[in-house]
């Protein structure tokens, strides 16, 4: 973070001294602007009151080989699936989230706050072509796994508390059918309605969080506890 703007009248929600208490820690400078400059500024409809300059920091690949969990995200269009797949990532505890060639800024606005944050928690790999993403991933022992609607094996019969990558694909069409020979496992969600599919966004958190179920039974006495702060719903505090 390296500039903060702060509008002369702030949201009540915000807990704005400690928040520029931790701005100027940080050693960003501090300006002080009227609330319609910083309406006129924002890309909101409805601003908090606060605006931040900070500096991109996209992670190197070499992050890959520390981490046991990975995201890809191939082509994914859509600011908000990008955001909310970042967002589900980071809370099942992934390491890393690759966006390869043709995927949607990760540090755009919309893909930002639809991560709630989570793009300041989780490291972001900004990958090229999707094939050498791919097999870089198998060179570091992560098994590939990807979804299709139809044609895989149901996604809670395979391993995922292995070294993996979970694949997503386009939101239309799904991964290109030339990524068919870097992929290790396809495996397809099963429905009970009359949906054809589920948005991509769902699809990835499906996995996200399977993995991280079938990881939390396998440590000892089942992964029966979560350690403090998580596991609390929407909107909900701390004890």
């Amino acid at each position: 973070m390296t500039d903060v703007f702060v509008a002369d009248r702030v949201a009540t929600e915000i807990d704005i001294d400690a928040l520029l208490q931790r701005a100027l820690a940080s050693g960003a400078s501090l300006y002080e602007i009227d609330e319609s400059t910083l309406r006129r500024s924002a890309d909101t409809v409805s601003p908090q009151g606060v605006m931040s300059v900070v500096e991109r920091r996209p992670a190197a690949p070499s992050v890959l080989s520390a981490t046991d969990l990975v995201l890809v995200l191939v082509e994914v269009t859509d600011p908000g699936n990008a955001g909310t797949l970042v967002r589900a990532a980071e809370a099942a505890g992934a390491g890393a989230v690759v966006a390869t060639a043709g995927t949607t800024d990760l540090f755009g606005p919309k893909t930002v706050r639809a991560s709630a944050g989570a793009v300041f928690h989780v490291p972001l790999v900004i990958g090229n072509d999707a094939a050498e993403v791919l097999d870089d991933l198998a060179a570091t022992g992560h098994r590939r796994v990807a979804t299709r609607v139809e044609g895989g094996v149901p996604y809670d019969t395979v391993a995922l508390d292995q070294p993996i990558a979970l694949i997503v694909g386009n939101e239309a069409h799904g991964l290109p059918a030339e990524l068919a020979d870097h992929v290790d496992d396809w495996v397809t969600i099963p429905m009970a309605g009359r949906s054809e599919s589920l948005n991509v966004a769902m699809a990835g958190s499906v996995l996200c969080f399977e993995a991280l179920r079938q990881r939390r039974a396998a440590e000892p006495g089942g992964g029966n506890r979560l350690d403090p702060g998580q596991g609390r719903a929407e909107g909900s505090s701390p004890p």
